[in-house]
């Protein structure tokens, strides 16, 4: 994935990113509840593969975000051009592996490859990943067991700037049905603003899958 730096000179969030840069624990997080009633629908109707979907969606709102696409090299911003996901796969003896995906193709086809790619992973069988090899992806898991109001994060010391993004178990209520979705971001990089973005582009993007 192609990516270039930013000028630091006329950043706008100099300050702002040298503050935040210089913390223990620099991230921001929120738990939001996001309707999918009508895309679960969809989902149940035509069979279609619950993680995947969502997975699909999150990716897509995640790229549309500027700062999610960010990231912190050598004291420097980077932005690449597209982000792929990198997600938790269970596998039978109850550990989990690594799974990379990347979303530049029409839903239906991003499905099969998906699914594809993730027999791959499980056959790897690792979650071993070359330093490199990690600044251009969202770090993606999910928690289908329960459903939450809030997660707290495993994160590195010193700390990444690669965005975590985790869903937990959809539930009803008021004759809705509602999914938390979690996001960690580094607030060097991203503001309330811009996970407020983030939640406006999902949204959007689980009603544009819905009317496909």
């Amino acid at each position: 994935m192609g990516y270039r730096y930013l000028d630091m000179d006329t950043y706008k969030r100099k300050t702002h990113f040298a503050y935040f840069n210089s913390l223990s624990y620099p991230y921001c997080g929120i738990t939001v509840n996001v309707d999918i009633t009508d895309l679960l629908e969809k989902i149940k109707k035509e069979g279609l593969p619950f993680f995947f979907t969502v997975c699909f969606c999150v990716s897509k709102a995640a790229n549309g975000v500027a700062q999610f696409r960010q990231r912190i090299l050598d004291g420097r911003i980077i932005e690449f051009d597209r982000c792929k996901t990198s997600h938790t796969v269970a596998l039978e003896d109850g550990t989990y592996c690594y799974c990379t995906l990347e979303d530049d193709m029409p839903f239906s086809e991003y499905t099969v490859d998906a699914a594809l790619r993730q027999e791959e992973a499980k056959q790897m069988h690792t979650i071993d990943e070359e330093e490199d090899e990690v600044y251009d992806k969202f770090f993606i898991s999910t928690l289908p067991w329960i459903s939450y109001t809030a997660i707290v994060q495993p994160v590195p010391v010193p700390a990444d700037s690669n965005p975590r993004i985790t869903w937990g178990r959809y539930f009803e209520q008021g004759g809705r049905i509602l999914l938390p979705v979690s996001v960690l971001c580094h607030h060097a990089l991203v503001d309330g603003v811009h996970l407020a973005r983030f939640y406006e582009l999902l949204e959007a993007q689980f009603s544009l899958l819905t009317n496909e």
